[in-house]
């Protein structure tokens, strides 16, 4: 008897969902535009948000300019969330938040459009385009809303965000200097990247590993130089280490930073002799 139930039961939910399926395709494909905005809706409360998006996609030109599209936008924003469609849904909900700056939705469309991006983005070692619109879009929300029930989270995530990114930038710059032996345009490119880092991520935890590596890129590329390129970029790396002194009088680095400082005045020293011996030697033809 209890098997005569299960296999009715089944047989019911069968054709519950075989009807379902076939009245979604029917409204689908032969649907009014009203008939698929009910679907659309019912789609989307019931969780079904792939075949959410398809009605969605369909009414969208018909319905924009209607009151019913501040609606339709978000729940198309919403369905792209839940299919973790996240780089799609961060572009929508920031559209919304634009598009509609009086609607009760806004707050949260901006926290979820923050939110997407944040998980949209990559690991560290990969483009950190998206990661750097998740940072700015968490700081829009929380200079936008300081009282949200949501702000504490978003401190959480921006912090996160921020640091994943002085890693990838940290990273990029010393990339830029390990690579510099193969090009010297690469021991340009690091210094203007450790001070870059410096610049936009004040008070970051590789502040004083920036500061050598910086010095130390400057170094490198003064004893690669020309010497008559050398006095200019001496004067820069003799900068770096005072830079890294001020800011670090102990620091790790002190002992090889030091070591570094002798060797460009020794180089400073000895260019000078050279510029003086020319100009004694112009002075004695000239006689």
């Amino acid at each position: 008897m209890m098997q005569k139930i299960k296999n009715l039961a089944y047989l019911i939910v069968c054709s519950v969902l075989l009807y379902s399926c076939g009245e979604y395709q029917k409204v689908l494909n032969k649907g009014s535009s009203e008939e698929q905005y009910k679907m659309a809706v019912k789609m989307y409360e019931t969780q079904e948000y792939s075949k959410a998006i398809r009605l969605f996609e369909k009414i969208t030109p018909l319905y924009r300019g209607k009151p019913q599209m501040e609606r339709i936008e978000f729940m198309v924003a919403q369905s792209n969330f839940n299919e973790k469609n996240y780089g799609f849904s961060g572009f929508q909900f920031d559209r919304f938040t634009n598009s509609y700056t009086k609607s009760s939705k806004k707050e949260e469309a901006a926290f979820l459009s923050a939110y997407s991006y944040k998980l949209a983005s990559p690991r560290f070692s990969i483009d950190p385009t998206k990661t750097r619109k998740a940072l700015d879009a968490f700081q829009e929300f929380i200079n936008t809303y300081p009282d949200s029930d949501k702000i504490e989270e978003a401190n959480k995530y921006y912090a996160e965000i921020r640091t994943k990114l002085e890693k990838k930038y940290f990273e990029i710059a010393k990339t830029y200097y390990r690579t510099a032996g193969y090009d010297l345009r690469n021991y340009k490119a690091a210094i203007q990247a450790f001070d870059n880092l410096l610049e936009d991520f004040l008070g970051t935890k590789y502040k004083e590993e920036a500061l050598y590596f910086r010095l130390k890129a400057a170094h490198d590329f003064v004893l690669k130089s020309t010497d008559r390129r050398k006095l200019e970029r001496i004067e820069s790396a003799v900068e770096a280490h005072e830079k890294l002194q001020r800011s670090f009088p102990e620091s790790k680095f002190k002992e090889a930073a030091d070591g570094m400082l002798a060797t460009l005045q020794t180089e400073k020293t000895r260019i000078d002799v050279i510029a003086a011996e020319r100009i004694t030697s112009d002075n004695l033809l000239k006689q």
